[in-house]
């Protein structure tokens, strides 16, 4: 898991600096202090898994001359990082500090002097003060998606001292400055290697821009969760407004799709009922609906109260023996819904419910007839097939923004004017 993924939600900051965005994110204090127990185990998992490579070299020891010296089979047998601190840097992004840590490592060394004098031992490496700060830049692009950037990585050694055991320990004594410098600088270089690989983002957020503009709204200064997410009636309609673009907001209905106690079919026989040319012209026919938006649905956020208003099309055709489609009659149907919103894991989800409905009709093949005489027909359509093949649509969910390996829990969803506001902590999983 990256180090940084426990607070990459910070990254949707810059989208709340405009007035109007659509989402809006903040990150309280509890989450900060959650973000930093996460970053520190993870950076302590990673530090655990350096390698030093071996070291060799000569150098002049008076009064022997030159010694051939190398240390081998380096191996971590001790790690803490006791003191940390993570914060936000105003107008750039996050740091994470590490101060007092501590590595102790063991290996092996050998020795050879004199041409033909060889010996070798053990030691025992202690560094301590080691002093590690790294942060990354958060952004947004000139189309408002954020963007990462690693704005520092450093890390530096107080001190690094090394024991050595058995044989001559006692000549390299002679030239541990030169030993301590060599394993310091390795050293250094493997943790800003951990560092830079461990500071990876993976977020993704995708938009294309609907034609209407996001209100104003602001997030309530509230502070027991860990994370806020204000999702806007902008972003909710801009979800409907790209269904609907998709084609994804339009459902054929055939009789098999209604439940077989039901004792209204779609054919042309219970259409004729009410419809009688319909009968005279297509008799012993079995039916099919389109149900088509004709725009986008509109939703409103109040005070606990989410509503949806749809306009759409009923096209009944009659199905030919040969499988051919001859229409009947459009209806023009708005209709206003109810909505529940929840969320599950990392997806928004809902159900909605039929508040009322009207009905006119748009165009007959069949000639004139009364439209109220199908709102029964229709209504049951709508609960029976549509509003549960809706319901299973939205049981699905719709992504927040993704990080990872993440699990939204204690979440709660509160519906304000012109936005929905989610409060939730967040857990990682690994």
């Amino acid at each position: 898991m990256s180090l940084w993924r426990v607070l990459a939600l910070l990254m949707l900051l810059p989208a709340t600096q405009t007035t109007n965005a659509g989402v809006k994110v903040r990150i309280t204090q509890k989450g900060l202090d959650y973000g930093r127990q996460i970053a520190i185990a993870t950076l302590l998992e990673k530090l655990k898994t350096i390698k030093v490579p071996d070291l060799s070299g000569a150098e002049k020891v008076s009064p022997i001359g030159k010694v051939q010296y190398s240390l081998t089979g380096i191996q971590i047998t001790a790690l803490g990082l006791p003191k940390s601190a993570v914060g936000l840097v105003p107008g750039t992004g996050i740091s994470l500090s590490i101060g007092q840590a501590y590595i102790r490592m063991h290996g092996n060394w050998k020795v050879q002097y004199l041409h033909i004098v060889k010996d070798s031992g053990s030691f025992d490496l202690f560094v301590n003060g080691l002093a590690i700060t790294s942060g990354i830049g958060l952004k947004s692009d000139e189309t408002g998606r954020p963007e990462v950037n690693i704005a520092s990585c450093a890390d530096s050694i107080s001190s690094a001292s090394v024991k050595f055991r058995g044989g001559a320990s006692w000549l390299y004594s002679l030239f541990s400055s030169y030993i301590d410098k060599a394993i310091r600088d390795t050293l250094q270089k493997q943790v800003n290697a951990v560092l830079k690989g461990i500071i990876i983002l993976k977020v993704r957020w995708k938009r294309k821009e609907p034609p209407f503009s996001a209100k104003t709204f602001s997030l309530p200064p509230l502070a027991s969760n860990m994370l806020y997410i204000g999702v806007s009636e902008f972003t909710a309609n801009s979800a409907g407004f790209t269904y609907n673009n998709a084609g994804a907001l339009s459902l054929f209905i055939t009789d098999d799709m209604i439940p077989p106690s039901s004792p209204i079919r779609l054919n042309t026989r219970t259409f004729g009922a009410f419809i009688p040319q319909i009968a005279k012209r297509y008799p012993r026919m079995m039916m099919k609906l389109l149900v088509k938006m004709v725009k986008a649905p509109s939703i409103t956020f109040q005070q606990n109260i989410t509503t949806i208003q749809a306009s759409g099309t009923i096209t009944a055709y009659a199905i030919q023996p040969n499988t051919t489609l001859s229409p009947l009659f459009i209806l023009n149907v708005g209709v206003s819904f109810s909505s529940l919103v929840y969320v599950t894991g990392v997806k928004l989800s809902g159900t909605v419910s039929l508040n009322k409905m009207d009905m006119t009709l748009g165009q007959s093949y069949v000639g004139p007839f009364q439209v109220k005489s199908l709102d029964k027909i229709v209504l049951m359509v709508l609960k029976m097939v549509v509003i549960p093949k809706v319901n299973a649509r939205l049981q699905q969910g719709f992504p927040l923004p993704s990080i990872g390996k993440m699990n939204l829990v204690n979440t709660r969803v509160q519906v304000l004017k012109d936005f929905m506001l989610i409060g939730t902590d967040v857990q990682f999983t690994g």
